[in-house]
């Protein structure tokens, strides 16, 4: 920022230059020492340790036998925050140069002789200024409004004196409120610090939860794949030993098909010697075939695959009662389950 442009600029360099030197705590001109924040911006000393003591009010004071790690409060100007060490405000670093400035413009408003109307007029008394305070009315005037005015029968007191208590006050005032923020932003980074933590933890138990049914989805896919094996396994068989049966009648009858047409030839041979010579081999062929065969048959319900029948009522309602609880409960559920399968398994063992 170019200071000299803007001082020229102005109708009243001091009074730019004073509007520089203001503390934003106090209101007045920076008092020595002049302390710099890390954020550039300077405070009074005794304004810097009094938000510092306001936001931070277990620290102990440097003269106390009892060391403590330091603390941190924000900057009243840019709100940035300011992280002390154990030395507390004595560890910033004064800035001779605002020092400096401010000797300067002390010594330079000193020797300017006071300007004309730099104090407001009473406007009752256009040649009086305003130099006592109305206590009663609680606003300032003059002597004139005293003595003959408005103001003769109200209690007053000399302006100074009041601006200076009020000007305390404002700044005790300020310094409770930078306090009060302080400690709102704290909360408020604590809340954002909870919102992650509770995000990071939510996004942490469902993946946990996840793989646990990933598990027993995996449980799950493999026990059906075994119990549809074991299935087609035996459909597999039954169908093999029912094909051969098939394939030995299929083969039978096809011989006996052939003996009825020889049969049927035979009958039209019209020469009794011919006739005789095959018609004896012929008819033991067809008692024999006529006897029945001696194949193998299915027996009754062969068909049947009842038998592979399961019972998961149970299993689902152990499912349905799936929910979140204690560490405690886990594993009393675990060991109730483990149960549950020794005793399914002994009557499955009593059974064969």
């Amino acid at each position: 920022m170019d200071y000299k442009s803007s001082l020229i600029q102005d109708g009243n360099p001091l009074e730019n230059l004073e509007k520089q030197l203001i503390c934003p705590i106090c209101l007045e001109m920076f008092t020595k020492p002049v302390v710099i924040l890390p954020c550039q911006h300077n405070l009074c000393r005794k304004c810097a340790s009094d938000i510092f003591q306001a936001a931070n009010p277990y620290w102990t004071n440097r003269g106390s036998s009892v060391s403590m790690s330091g603390g941190r409060f924000r900057c009243p100007s840019c709100r940035h925050e300011v992280i002390m060490d154990r030395h507390g405000v004595y560890g910033l670093q004064r800035n001779l140069l605002v020092e400096n400035i401010i000797d300067i413009y002390k010594q330079e408003c000193s020797s300017r002789p006071l300007q004309k109307g730099s104090n407001p007029m009473c406007k009752e008394h256009e040649d009086e200024k305003i130099n006592i305070y109305c206590l009663t009315c609680e606003t300032p005037t003059c002597s004139m409004c005293k003595v003959f005015g408005a103001h003769k029968a109200c209690e007053v007191a000399p302006l100074q004196s009041v601006f200076q208590g009020q000007k305390t006050e404002l700044s005790n005032c300020i310094s409770m409120l930078v306090a009060g923020n302080d400690r709102v932003q704290t909360i408020v980074t604590q809340l954002e610090d909870s919102c992650r933590v509770t995000k990071e933890n939510s996004h942490r138990v469902k993946e946990e939860l996840s793989q646990k049914f990933d598990v027993l989805y995996a449980i799950l896919d493999e026990k059906k794949s075994e119990l549809l094996q074991r299935i087609t396994q035996e459909q597999e068989e039954k169908l093999s030993f029912t094909e051969a049966l098939i394939q030995q009648y299929r083969e039978q009858l096809d011989k006996s098909t052939k003996l009825v047409e020889t049969a049927i030839q035979s009958l039209d041979e019209p020469g009794g010697a011919i006739f005789l010579l095959s018609a004896k081999q012929l008819i033991k062929s067809i008692v024999e075939a006529s006897k029945g065969c001696q194949l193998g048959k299915t027996e009754q319900g062969f068909e049947n695959m009842d038998y592979f029948t399961l019972d998961l009522e149970y299993i689902a309602d152990t499912l349905r009662a799936i929910d979140f609880g204690t560490d405690e409960e886990e594993e009393e559920f675990i060991e109730e389950g483990q149960e549950e399968e020794e005793s399914t398994e002994g009557k499955e063992e009593g059974h064969q």
